[in-house]
């Protein structure tokens, strides 16, 4: 956790992301803005520097370049490309987080480059196998965190365990929930419900101190009975992706309800946009901490690949709340705990 008298420090990988370097410039210059953290700019200098002076308020600000002369591009594979371009951008974020020059680091590069580099230049928590991505299901659902949702297809008992460890210090510490309440998603409520990675979760959850409440089905996402939702990457993706799809087809099922009454189209679009905000759903989550790499060593945030400045400002103002909670260090101490009683 940064120290309480200066600024929380950012590393930006400028050259991550379809619209790097421009768009993420101008997003950290805006989020160095609206967040008072000290930004360090990741890519070559020269590049960095020229969309720099597009804006006169950079000079006013804590904003630094930082040399990485290598980029790496969503066709390269992954682990092959990092080990052949220890210069590129993101390995020098990541660089920088394992020193103690940035508390945080945040790239809308390609997700495999990404995580290859913090696992290797910055590590994982102790007791941590494998990384994990969470986040809140937005409009419908800000107080229920789903992990994971993407990161790990097949997942054995224990990792699911430290999922939900992650999920309860995300819930506690970014959500201000005290005591969250944690499920298995499942097929069924009953204990014997799911696959046999599933049950036996079940029963080391059961026994893990967290404040388990059993399995819940899909039509119990939303309900708000768990503010923890545990499932494997593949589970949490195509549910994430199904709920961020519901949106544009309740939209589009409404149009064609009142197609043949051109008054009432405009009237239905404008009221469903107020009660329904489409376009919120999959982004209003991440202003919560969504999108931030669980598990790893260091605050690390991946964007999406077609984040421009609204979504990086967004991701800086995520990372700046996570440092300052300590979530590192709140997850390590779980972590430990249930290491040292034999539970994980």
């Amino acid at each position: 956790m940064p120290e309480a008298s200066r600024k929380v420090r950012i590393a930006v990988d400028a050259m991550g992301g379809d619209y790097a370097p421009g768009e993420i410039v101008k997003g950290a210059i805006l989020g160095a803005e609206e967040n008072d953290v000290e930004i360090l700019l990741v890519g070559p200098t020269d590049v960095l520097r020229a969309e720099l002076a597009k804006y006169n308020s950079s000079n006013h600000l804590p904003v630094r370049c930082v040399e990485a002369n290598e980029i790496i591009t969503e066709s390269e594979p992954p682990a092959l490309a990092v080990r052949r371009k220890p210069n590129c951008s993101i390995a020098v974020a990541a660089k920088l987080v394992r020193s103690g020059e940035a508390d945080a680091l945040i790239s809308a590069g390609p997700s495999g480059a990404v995580a290859v580099s913090v696992i290797q230049f910055i590590g994982m928590v102790r007791g941590m196998e494998r990384p994990t991505v969470g986040g809140t299901l937005g409009s419908f659902a800000p107080d229920i965190v789903m992990m994971d949702l993407g990161a790990n297809v097949d997942c054995k008992p224990h990792h699911l365990l430290t999922f939900a460890i992650a999920g309860s210090v995300y819930a506690r510490r970014l959500l201000n929930i005290s005591n969250p309440t944690v499920a298995l998603l499942s097929t069924g409520v009953e204990e014997g419900k799911g696959n046999e990675v599933v049950r036996e979760a079940y029963r080391m959850l059961k026994d893990s101190g967290l404040n388990f409440i059993g399995n819940i089905e899909g039509n119990d996402v939303l309900s708000g009975r768990a503010n923890v939702i545990v499932c494997d990457g593949f589970v949490g993706n195509v549910v994430l992706k199904f709920y961020e799809s519901m949106g544009d087809h309740a939209l589009n099922y409404v149009n064609r309800k009142v197609e043949k009454y051109p008054p009432l189209r405009g009237i239905a679009r404008f009221l469903f946009n107020r009660l329904f905000p489409v376009t919120k759903i999959a982004y209003e989550g991440e202003e919560a901490g969504g999108g931030i790499l669980w598990g790893v060593n260091g605050i690390v945030r991946l964007s999406h690949g077609d984040s421009q400045a609204p979504q990086i400002v967004h991701g800086i103002e995520s990372v700046k709340r996570a440092a300052q909670a300590d979530i590192v260090g709140c997850l390590s101490a779980e972590i430990a705990k249930l290491r040292k009683e034999g539970k994980l």
